[in-house]
């Protein structure tokens, strides 16, 4: 508790000789009661150097806050590290993953092929930290390396591994580890929660409701599983169907994914549930974001903006997807002045949404105003942005609609693979074009 390391703290700072056990203790502590700069603190007033007990806690807690500060410590750790433990595999286990956290993935693969005698753990690090980097390809080329029995850290991190991938090689792989799995893993729930969340990405719900059904003691985050997969498979129905048999303790995953699923609906049954809910939901959510954002998003399904605007006004600290909802909300209800009014608040690095959604706003205004803010915003928009297919294609929608037929070519002339979306919105602004001349013959 942090009245309890308050303490420790104090009795830590009047012991004059501070052992490496004590100072392991003591970093522990601290990690385990979510303090991490505490951590960093001490041990820039230490004198000693930290032994394979230490490193391994202090590389964990680099790694959870992957700041400046941390990297900094992190790195200086690593290339000061005695040479007797980079035989340790616990030392370069914890090693690997902070450099993974760091993004580093090119010098977590060097420490990885130093080790002689690779265990279990060491694969997870790496596999785990590929996937982390969004390098899921070479997350399954390691996993089809390993010789060694697996456990269920491998289990869950290569069924989140094919999750995201999806693709033929991730569901062949999946698949076949699915089916080889030993019996004792299919007790497991982080195992099979993570295989219904790969089933229902790979789309195929039965698999994914057998081994629901077959689940003896479920979770709510089995239940989550479940529901998420029903709505990215286009059965909002059925995900509401199973929230409705849950009896357990909600959590903040639970509210936005019904939230979400109320929201593909909008029929009468999703408003009475999607109000039910937010009307019962405990006041501890109502300070996280990520909920309050669905909600946000439902309500303005739902054509309610007033309530949105409510609840919208009741966060302290907006983020650029609170700014969003909203923006995209406002469209949706044919107010998109109310969205560039507010789109002219926003003090937020802006993301791809933002661009997309303010873009339809000005396309369906079309005014002095919109035209003026839209060109703004197109030729202030950084050019990490300008690879975005559905970014651009917002934005030759929106010129199309402007008028400015030639700046709408520049743009189509600028993208290098080009979709189907890309063709359709120049077709369609060609088409619009010649119908608007066509009034003035």
């Amino acid at each position: 508790q942090y009245h309890d390391m308050d303490n420790a703290i104090r009795l830590f700072s009047t012991i004059t000789n501070k052992s490496s056990y004590i100072c392991t203790a003591m970093f522990k502590g601290l990690k385990n009661n979510n303090m991490p700069e505490k951590v960093f603190d001490l041990l820039d007033q230490m004198t000693f150097k930290p032994d394979n007990y230490t490193l391994p806690i202090l590389f964990n807690v680099c790694a959870q806050v992957a700041n400046n500060r941390a990297m900094k410590i992190g790195r200086k750790l690593l290339h000061t590290m005695p040479n007797d433990y980079r035989n340790n595999n616990i030392v370069l286990n914890s090693a690997i993953d902070m450099l993974m956290k760091f993004g580093d993935a090119q010098s977590a693969e060097r420490i990885f092929d130093s080790i002689k005698t690779k265990d279990i753990i060491t694969y997870s690090a790496m596999i785990k930290g590929y996937v982390g980097n969004e390098m899921s390809e070479k997350a399954l080329d390691l996993f089809e390396k390993i010789d060694l029995k697996l456990d269920d850290v491998i289990y869950t991190i290569v069924f989140n591994t094919c999750s995201k991938l999806a693709n033929d090689r991730a569901m062949k792989i999946g698949r076949k580890l699915l089916h080889n799995m030993p019996n004792d893993y299919r007790n497991n729930n982080f195992v099979l929660n993570s295989a219904i969340d790969m089933l229902m990405k790979f789309g195929d719900v039965q698999s994914a409701v057998r081994f629901f059904d077959s689940m003896k003691k479920k979770d709510i985050i089995t239940y989550n599983a479940m529901i998420k997969g029903y709505v990215g498979n286009e059965m909002s129905e059925k995900a509401l169907d199973l929230f409705e048999k849950i009896n357990l303790k909600l959590d903040d995953v639970t509210y936005i994914i019904v939230f979400n699923a109320c929201t593909k609906l909008a029929n009468n049954r999703a408003m009475k549930i999607g109000k039910k809910l937010l009307n019962d939901m405990p006041n501890n959510y109502r300070n996280n974001n990520f909920v309050l954002n669905s909600v946000i998003d439902m309500l303005m399904k739902f054509g309610d903006a007033q309530s949105a605007e409510r609840f919208f006004d009741s966060i302290k600290k907006k983020d650029i997807i609170t700014y969003n909802a909203m923006i995209k909300g406002y469209v949706g209800n044919e107010m998109s002045e109310k969205a560039l009014d507010l789109f002219e608040k926003i003090d937020l690095k802006f993301d791809d949404v933002t661009y997309i959604s303010v873009f339809n706003a000005c396309t369906k205004l079309a005014n002095d105003r919109a035209i003026k803010i839209g060109r703004n915003l197109l030729h202030d928009m950084p050019n990490g942005n300008r690879n975005n297919n559905i970014v651009l294609n917002s934005a030759i929608d929106m010129l199309m609609k402007f008028g400015d037929l030639q700046s709408a070519e520049r743009i189509f002339d600028s993208i290098k693979k080009k979709d189907i979306i890309i063709y359709s919105a120049m077709i369609k602004g060609n088409i619009y074009q010649v119908k608007k001349s066509e009034l003035y013959m």
